[in-house]
């Protein structure tokens, strides 16, 4: 999700500068007429934006930490002012810190808990509609261990994501730095010595050191052109169309396409599954999880289907409606709901997803690994090839 910076005004007519998170201008300008303010102007928060000061992001494990031992304080009795102070005393993130002490200022004046913390406009919209839920329900002890439990699974699923990652990482990094410097560096070179040695050149030596003089030459400019479309594909991904796009890309790519999918299927059933469990109501944890999804057709197909349901259709026959849902995790939807146990259902659909992707993941990247070594044998070998051939060729000819 993007950061905007939004200038709104009240129903008293007091002027608001804010940063909000969201997927689109459009999506959050809306957010904000629905809530009855008047939009004076929504702007993408980044490289080039200028506005407010942007906020930090929120570290996951220290967020996790924090609400470990927040569970474990109002368990023990103590009043959700004492716990706050006592936690900020002994906070060693300073972000986090800070973000904290405003919300027991907000306490302290009288807002709720779930409030103070959405207000922060950092911390997780999940996280603040379960404190909502817990307040509602006079069980908050309940609703936080049940968020504790999900974050605690889905740091770990993210974990085991990237150390899958790290190998081919690593790989592709050495890769384009070699490759870099064979072209820049080395190539240049060997053409200095055939200029000295003068005689005619193989036509695929030719070729390569006028790749090489080239890059060498137009290197800056290189670099400055991939770092203007890198912000400005920032930005287009901002947008609805840039967002629709890449997000479609993503979605048709092999093997890695699917994987994608699956992983927002579990991310959303986990989600869902954690707000049903803590008592919110189906349509309002369909919004919370449906905002909180990476993929813009996944988030498009949720919340259509939040409109289905809130109409009175069931929850799988909206999302088999939208074709986009994998369709054995519409089937184990449908059976919990024909059961009345569609939170513990949501739960086996997320391990099931999510134990799916770490398959996937890992098989993908046992063809990709092999692959990514053949490409770069054939460019290293390549470009050796071309600029000895001229040596052997001038070492047979002394012969």
């Amino acid at each position: 999700m993007a950061e905007f910076v939004v200038k709104i005004a009240d129903e008293q007519g007091h002027l608001q500068h804010q940063v909000e998170h969201g997927y689109s201008e459009a999506e959050v300008r809306e957010r904000f007429v629905q809530q009855g303010f008047l939009v004076y102007s929504v702007k993408p928060q980044g490289l080039l934006s200028g506005g407010a000061v942007r906020r930090r992001k929120l570290r996951q494990s220290q967020f996790l930490i924090f609400n470990q031992q927040f569970l474990t304080l109002i368990k023990a009795g103590l009043p959700i002012l004492n716990s706050l102070d006592l936690l900020i005393k002994r906070q060693k993130d300073a972000n986090l810190k800070g973000l904290l002490e405003n919300v027991r200022d907000r306490v302290k004046s009288g807002e709720l808990l779930s409030d103070s913390f959405a207000a922060q406009r950092v911390f997780p919209k999940l996280y603040t509609t379960t404190l909502l839920a817990g307040e509602k329900s006079g069980n908050i002890e309940e609703v936080l261990s049940r968020y504790i439990a999900f974050q605690r699974m889905a740091l770990t699923f993210k974990k085991k994501l990237a150390v899958s990652l790290v190998y081919p990482t690593l790989l592709v990094c050495v890769v384009s730095v070699m490759f870099m410097f064979l072209i820049t560096y080395v190539v240049p070179q060997f053409a200095k010595l055939f200029d000295n040695l003068g005689g005619q050149l193989p036509w695929i030596t030719t070729v390569m050191l006028s790749i090489g003089l080239g890059a060498q030459k137009y290197a800056p400019l290189v670099v400055i052109g991939l770092a203007v479309l890198a912000v400005a594909a920032w930005r287009w991904k901002s947008t609805d169309q840039g967002a629709e796009k890449i997000d479609g890309f993503l979605l048709s790519l092999p093997m890695l396409g699917d994987i994608w999918l699956k992983y927002q299927v579990a991310n959303f059933s986990r989600m869902l599954s954690t707000l049903l469990a803590g008592g919110l109501p189906l349509v309002p944890s369909l919004e919370t999880a449906g905002a909180s999804m990476g993929s813009r057709r996944v988030l498009n197909a949720i919340a259509e289907s939040t409109v289905r349901v809130r109409e009175g259709q069931p929850l799988a026959k909206s999302l088999e409606q939208q074709k986009i849902f994998p369709e054995l995790s519409v089937e184990m939807i449908e059976v919990g709901e024909s059961t009345g146990a569609l939170p513990a259902m949501l739960n086996s659909v997320a391990e099931f997803y999510e134990e799916d992707v770490q398959t996937a993941l890992g098989a993908a990247m046992a063809l990709i690994e092999p692959m990514i070594l053949i490409v770069m044998a054939v460019f290293v070998g390549g470009i050796l090839i071309s600029l000895y051939m001229p040596i052997f060729t001038l070492g047979s000819s002394m012969h």
